[in-house]
């Protein structure tokens, strides 16, 4: 009777073991409430509304539709383009003269008539003349010029040379298409052919002026007459000049 007893508090002890094991298992199966919970519409609305939180967080604000068309500030950098300040105008010369621009360098080229007389020979001699000056201002240059003319041949087989060469004052009356000015050179002279006890050489003095006419800004053609005073032979010269070329204006 003691076995038979003793069996059945095991079954009974068995029976109530299990089911208290059972008992905890259907109650969380069924009676989750945190499950019940999730599956309610509240928990959608404040996940649905996270969610947007944070895509607006983490997304720039929408540009409006006309985003693509004028700023809607504008600033003092901003220029309308027909509005744009010109070019600006290429440099001018040194100065101005009688409205319009002018340079300082001349470079003159011609040829010569040279009419030299003295009581040794006589000769119409004919050869080039090249002169250059600069303007200080408007009116008044610094000049030099150097001429050399050639006459047909005297004295048994010898040919007459003579040059001429100097600086001087240059002042000139620089209008817009005419220039007439004057000039005085100062400087020496040589000739040939050598007379028994005299120099070759000797001072020279020029007189006169002329008149340059403006073809475009870079060129004009100039007619010049000078009187030329030389000493040659111990005695003096009055010589007569007559030249014609034209000018380089830079």
């Amino acid at each position: 009777m003691r076995f038979l007893a003793t069996v059945l508090l095991l079954l009974g002890a068995v029976c109530v073991a299990r089911a208290q094991v059972n008992v905890p298992t259907l109650m969380i199966d069924k009676g989750n409430v945190a499950q019940d919970f999730s599956a309610t519409s509240a928990t959608k609305a404040e996940l649905v509304n996270s969610l947007a939180v944070a895509d607006t967080l983490s997304q720039p604000a929408a540009k409006p539709a006309n985003a693509l068309g004028a700023p809607g500030v504008a600033t003092a950098l901003v220029v309308p383009v027909d509005r744009a300040d010109p070019a600006p105008p290429s440099p001018k010369p040194r100065f101005i003269f009688g409205g319009r621009d002018d340079y300082r360098w001349e470079l003159g080229f011609g040829v010569t008539w040279f009419r030299f007389q003295s009581s040794a020979f006589d000769a119409n001699a004919f050869g080039i003349k090249t002169s250059v000056a600069y303007f200080t201002n408007e009116w008044f240059a610094i000049e030099g010029n150097v001429s050399a003319a050639f006459a047909p041949q005297i004295f048994q087989n010898e040919h007459v040379k003579l040059a001429t060469y100097g600086a001087g004052p240059k002042i000139a009356w620089r209008q817009r298409q005419w220039e007439p000015w004057l000039h005085g050179i100062f400087g020496g002279a040589h000739e040939q052919p050598q007379t028994s006890g005299f120099s070759r050489n000797t001072y020279s003095i020029q007189a006169g002026g002329g008149a340059d006419y403006r073809w475009n800004p870079r060129l004009s053609f100039r007619l010049e007459a000078d009187y030329v005073r030389t000493g040659f032979f111990k005695q003096s010269q009055n010589d007569f000049q007559l030249a014609g070329g034209f000018v380089f204006h830079f």
